[in-house]
């Protein structure tokens, strides 16, 4: 069990302790302990067997860590499952719609004895959640509205969860005799922000020969989180995981393998393209491989390369594959020298335990290093988000002397002093003027008031664009994949002011944001926006989501001189001081 695992459970007890009117003090401390164990770098399963090393962790006392030990011996908390008795699980999916807490939740529940979301919208539908204490009819309707929204976006999984599943089940297939190579193929190896099912290819000796093959099955069925065998073939096992994802295993012969990676990884739209440029060159192109029409006999399918090679297209990365001009751009040899990860030379988005980060200065500085960037920024928030003890004028200034101190003492790495100040309703920053003077960085980003109309949201951004300390737009569409959309603007607008005043748009690389889209993205260059990609990281363990953004402008075909954190240390600053 990982610890992203443990933490989702103690939170999911903490949640229905508060439907359940217990102690806040109780549901406090499963709620810290969930955090400490999301942050920590060890492995909680490492540790279980060492309790001392548990107890040092901030947030795990005496009582929790009986609950982990509980945890790790019978496979559940006792408060969890009691608790799932008495209000079923289908109360844990209620805690998914946005706007519906535990405490609403708690209401509806004392009001109507109704747990499930079925139940929830029929009552919404029939006028009687708004007669709840602190409910309304404009309550109402936005609760339906989110479980509208909910319904849409369920079955889908963000990228760095379907990706955690993956390597998991790649290093148990590679443990099993005869396997030589272990491959995820479809949305997610072209690097979708968010995923329907897994497709992973299984190829080698254990693939080929029956009596092999179902070992391989047998060891296959033994990965840990598999629910129940949805269908199981000679060639393909398809299962459900704890999580409720769909995976799909194909066993492969080696010399199929590369047809195969092509077609399972798509897009549908892009493959078909794919086949009809074939078959005018006659060839036909399915999963087993690239052959002549009139003989039948294949001319490429061991890989991907000699298969774009055969129809005379250059390789096509599988980020672009979606159909959007590819296939032309590699016929006529113009597809771009896409972002390299390696191309990232430092990240200039973080937080630290001075607002709601979870290290010091020193210590995001040291990972930094360690990561092999040539700087980074220390970037925390400002007033205007009390809850994350946001800085005041005065702090910031003090803020700024530390930082400055740690980055003297620091060799090999630059330390830009910044901070994430907030766009206020009237598009106002938080921070005077003369404190952000002083800073190398500042990141200007809406936290509030989302549900603003079209029109006063964009003169809202347009402001802060034009607000001359302004050096980037942080998470500019405010949107949560699987979670919140967008909030409302004009994009083209905001933009066009961004590239008059000289101030980047941030690619928001944490996988619940990925802010800018890939087709904001592309929006953006055709602006002549530049680009800066960034961790939000509150944590030094945050720092290698970076690759997500990295992904997602490889989608959105950038190159390394549309991103402005791939310039030199003195070449960023200026350009954080609209010098691009």
């Amino acid at each position: 069990m990982d610890n992203k695992t443990i933490a989702g459970l103690l939170y999911e007890t903490a949640d229905l302790l508060e439907i359940d009117g217990q102690d806040s003090f109780r549901v406090r401390s499963y709620r810290n302990a969930a955090a400490a164990i999301e942050s920590l770098p060890q492995r909680v399963a490492d540790l279980i067997q060492e309790p001392k090393k548990l107890l040092e962790v901030p947030g795990i006392g005496k009582g929790m860590l009986a609950n982990l030990q509980m945890l790790f011996k019978d496979g559940s908390i006792e408060a969890h499952t009691e608790l799932l008795k008495k209000y079923r699980p289908s109360m844990l999916e209620l805690l998914k719609i946005q706007g519906l807490g535990p405490k609403t939740i708690a209401l509806i529940w004392s009001a109507y004895q109704v747990s499930d979301l079925e139940g929830v919208e029929k009552l919404a539908r029939e006028g009687k959640i708004r007669t709840l204490p602190r409910m309304g009819e404009k309550h109402e309707l936005k609760l339906l509205k989110a479980i509208e929204d909910y319904r849409r976006i369920a079955g889908r999984f963000l990228l760095d969860t379907a990706e955690e599943l993956a390597e998991k089940l790649v290093e148990h297939l590679l443990a099993a005799p005869g396997v030589e190579k272990v491959t995820p193929a479809g949305s997610l190896r072209r690097g979708r922000e968010t995923v329907g099912d897994l497709d992973i290819l299984v190829t080698g000796k254990g693939c080929i020969a029956d009596e092999a093959r179902q070992k391989l099955i047998e060891h296959l069925l033994r990965f840990p989180g598999l629910m129940d065998v949805i269908a199981q073939g000679e060639n393909k096992v398809s299962f459900r995981h704890r999580n409720n994802m769909q995976v799909d295993v194909r066993l492969l012969p080696p010399e199929s393998f590369g047809a195969a990676m092509q077609y399972f990884t798509g897009s549908k739209a892009h493959n078909v393209a794919l086949r009809q440029r074939a078959l005018k060159m006659g060839f036909t192109l399915n999963e087993y491989s690239l052959a002549k029409v009139d003989d039948g006999k294949p001319v490429a399918r061991k890989t991907e390369e000699e298969i774009y090679a055969k129809l005379k297209l250059d390789f096509i990365p599988p980020e672009l594959r979606e159909n959007l001009g590819e296939i032309e751009a590699a016929a006529a040899h113009t597809l771009p020298a896409l972002l390299e990860l390696s191309d990232i030379r430092g990240d200039v988005h973080m937080h630290t335990v001075e607002t709601d980060g979870r290290c010091t200065i020193e210590e995001m500085a040291e990972a930094a290093r360690e990561r092999g960037y040539e700087y980074m920024a220390i970037t925390d928030h400002s007033k205007n988000l009390a809850f994350a003890n946001g800085l005041t004028d005065e702090r910031a200034l003090v803020h700024i002397e530390r930082i400055r101190a740690v980055e003297k003492k620091m060799k090999g790495i630059r330390i830009f002093a910044g901070i994430e100040v907030d766009i206020l309703s009237d598009g106002e920053l938080d921070l005077s003027d003369s404190v952000l003077e002083q800073m190398d960085i500042v990141i200007a980003s809406v936290h509030s008031q989302f549900n603003q109309d079209r029109a006063t949201m964009t003169e809202r951004l347009l402001k802060a664009v034009a607000n001359p300390n302004t050096s980037l737009i942080g998470h500019p569409t405010g949107r949560l994949l699987l979670r919140r959309d967008a909030y409302q603007f004009d994009l083209d607008a905001v933009l066009k002011a961004a590239a008059e005043h000289k101030v980047a748009m941030e690619l928001n690389a944490y996988p619940d944001r990925l802010d800018l889209s890939d087709v904001h993205l592309r929006l953006a260059k055709q602006h002549g926006v530049k680009i800066v990609i960034n961790t939000d990281s509150h944590h030094t363990s945050h720092m290698e989501k970076l690759r997500y953004g990295v992904t997602q402008a490889r989608r959105a075909w950038l190159r390394k001189d549309d991103v402005l954190n791939t310039l030199p240390a003195a070449r960023f600053a200026r350009a954080m001081k609209h010098a691009w």
